[in-house]
């Protein structure tokens, strides 16, 4: 784990044999670390039950057809979707028009 990382609100460190990817504020990255800012993060209520199917279609799918690209993160107890902040409004919009509630 990088010594500069401190978790806040939604953090996450994710390592495969290719790479280590990390979600946390932008702005306690390192200046010589490539980051790829301005997202905001969309939580799904949880916990979310295992046996659970198509929660995260039932969120990707609306947000596909209204053309906003999404990075999915998800923890034992339930999904987080980010969207970019400039396609926010677009992406309540689309999940609200699907049926999802979208609070705070």
């Amino acid at each position: 784990m990088p010594t500069w990382f401190v978790g806040g609100t939604l953090s996450s460190i994710t390592c495969s044999a290719d790479e280590t990817s990390i979600v946390c504020a932008a702005s306690i990255v390192p200046p010589d670390i490539t980051v790829e800012s301005g997202w905001r993060a969309i939580k799904v209520v949880g916990p979310l039950d295992f046996g659970l199917t198509g929660i995260l279609c039932s969120i990707a799918q609306p947000l596909a057809d209204a053309g906003v690209s999404i990075f999915a993160l998800s923890t034992y107890d339930t999904d987080y979707v980010l969207v970019k902040e400039s396609g926010l409004g677009s992406a309540i919009a689309a999940l609200s028009s699907f049926g999802h509630r979208i609070t705070g």
